[in-house]
């Protein structure tokens, strides 16, 4: 790569990357201003990225678009950057060095790709952020966490391979590696997109999300909640949007999180299952496709990365300060203890519930507003629906089985102070962005006028969401979790596959013996046949009488000359 130009120092991304391998050399205090300071100057340095190319390189034939803006672009690396400051701020305490390194590479490759003008650009940051994601989870150091770590590389890796072959062959078809909106009408964009879908957890493999992001540490799941989907939105909005086929991926990971979060008993594994149907709200408004889709799906990201990583960061303090419990079966009563955690827990819930004057309400219903718009009324009628089942695993489920369900006899107290700090910031946007939505309206890629306080859109959530109330509570028998297991489509390649592959093991072993048992038995006969035959005794190596030896000679001489008399 040759003739870098740039009207920057920097790109923004490398200083979150580059910067990261210095942590493993410092310690304290200077460890501490590091983690902080970084993702600031980011932030910093994001906005002095105006719109348009602002670095490029020289690669083979192509010029690399490194660096360009745009209010799209923009926002998705402001909230990331926002979130390595948070997620830095929290995890302050973290002692494994490794997974803050992977934490802050895997942010700076996030917004590498928010940045990113060219295919080939977003290519490399792309598996950049797969290689950091997966060190995030390995970093636990636990068995689970090592095996989950393994099978999320191995689908990302297969994401990856799938979202090169199409960018090879969207080059090959069109002779340009410009990332712009390509839509799905070729074989290769088929494959571009498949390749971003498997990062927004898209049916059929939406079960590595739930699989690996649990398995990370208390601090290691905040950072993976924010960056690997949301940059997959990111994508999806700039390369695919007005795709019709994504509307009903998105209304099918929509009710696919509820189900499952639902059914599940672990706190985190909710959040996890949570974040799936969070993208799929999304996913719809990049379907969409219309301006308020677009700022309906950019705006939810942002204040999505905040209230999950809100309720992630209050299940992380719940671990931490318990040695490591997170079934919703052995908690309960801890906002006795926890009164902090448990506020912001709340807070995080009502935001993801899209409760009125928290975050959630001023970006979610754009999205319900534009298919509205559009004359999608059964799309309307879903995400409506959804919105309720929202609140019940999310808005009331995680709050009042971790927090205020029958007291577990566990006393823990508020974590340490930088853990509250991050909750309390969030805690806050949570509330600002929601009664003040001016400033998140202002960063959207499309200008807009868009009112969320109306007297009907208020009461119409305020009904959805306190009905919903009234059936978890009437419905609570039969939402107290027990000790089970949930399957999902992982289990073919966690159980199925590792099964059927022990029994063509085993198969294939048998039929190996069996044809080593008929090759030595084979060998065994001819050696057997052929000493039987040429031992001192046997009939080819006894002495025979002269005699003898002419008689048959005079035989065969016969039987020639009667077959030359007669034939």
């Amino acid at each position: 790569m040759t003739d870098v130009s740039s009207s920057l120092l920097i790109s923004p991304s490398l200083i979150l990357i580059l910067g990261a391998f210095l942590l493993p050399t410092v310690n304290g205090w200077a460890r501490a201003a590091l983690i902080l300071i970084l993702p600031l100057l980011t932030l910093g340095a994001i906005w002095q990225v105006g719109d348009g190319v602002q670095m490029t390189a020289q690669f083979l034939d192509y010029q690399l678009e490194l660096v360009e803006g745009s209010n799209l672009s923009r926002l998705f690396a402001t909230i990331f950057a926002i979130m390595a400051f948070a997620g830095g701020l929290f995890a302050l305490n973290q002692k494994t060095t490794v997974e803050l390194v992977a934490a802050f590479a895997y942010a700076g490759s996030a917004i590498g790709v928010a940045l990113a003008g060219d295919l080939i650009t977003v290519f490399l940051y792309w598996e950049l952020m797969a290689v950091g994601s997966t060190m995030v989870v390995w970093a636990a150091r636990t068995e689970a966490s090592g095996r989950a770590a393994m099978r999320y590389a191995l689908v990302h890796l297969f994401g990856g391979v799938v979202l090169m072959v199409g960018i090879v062959a969207y080059i090959q078809d069109t002779g340009s590696i410009d990332f712009t909106l390509m839509g799905a009408n070729s074989f290769a964009t088929w494959l571009i997109l498949i390749g971003f879908l498997i990062n927004t957890g898209a049916p059929p493999l939406s079960a590595w999300l739930p699989d690996a992001y649990p398995e990370a540490s208390w601090s290691g799941t905040v950072f993976l909640s924010a960056f690997t989907t949301k940059t997959a939105v990111y994508v999806l909005l700039v390369g695919f949007a007005g795709e019709q086929v994504l509307i009903w991926i998105g209304v099918y990971m929509i009710f696919y999180g509820i189900v499952y979060a639902l059914l599940e008993n672990d706190m985190r594994r909710i959040l996890a299952y949570s974040i799936v149907n969070q993208v799929g709200f999304m996913v719809v408004g990049a379907g969409i496709g219309t301006e308020m889709a677009i700022n309906g799906a950019s705006s939810h990201a942002f204040t999505h990365i905040i209230y999950k990583a809100l309720l992630l960061m209050s299940a992380g303090s719940v671990m931490y300060m318990t040695g490591g419990k997170r079934k919703c079966t052995d908690l309960g009563g801890l906002f006795q203890s926890m009164p902090l955690t448990a506020l912001a827990g709340i807070i995080g819930a009502l935001a993801i519930s899209s409760f009125p004057w928290t975050s959630g309400f001023v970006s979610k219903s754009m999205t319900n507003q534009a298919s509205y718009d559009e004359g999608m009324l059964i799309v309307w009628f879903c995400l409506m629906a959804a919105s309720a089942g929202v609140f019940l695993h999310a808005g009331i489920k995680f709050p009042w089985f971790v927090f205020f369900q029958k007291d577990s006899g566990l006393r823990p107290k508020d974590p340490p102070w930088n853990m509250k700090a991050a909750m309390i910031l969030f805690s806050f946007l949570c509330i600002w962005m929601g009664v003040q939505p001016g400033p998140l309206y202002d960063l959207l890629p499309y200008p807009t006028d868009y009112e969320p306080y109306t007297s009907a859109h208020v009461y119409e959530m305020l009904q959805l969401l306190l009905y919903s109330g009234l059936a978890f509570f009437v419905l609570l028998p039969l939402m107290k979790r027990k000790l089970t297991i949930t399957l999902d489509f992982d289990w073919f390649y966690r159980k199925f596959a590792v099964d059927v592959s022990a029994r063509l093991a085993e198969m294939a072993s048998k039929l190996i013996g069996a044809f080593i048992w008929v090759r030595d038995y084979l060998i065994s006969a001819v050696i057997d046949a052929a000493s039987h035959h040429h031992n001192p005794r046997g009939v080819l190596a006894r002495t025979t009488p002269a005699g003898v030896m002419v008689f048959w000679v005079v035989v065969v001489l016969f039987a020639y000359l009667l077959m030359y008399l007669f034939v």
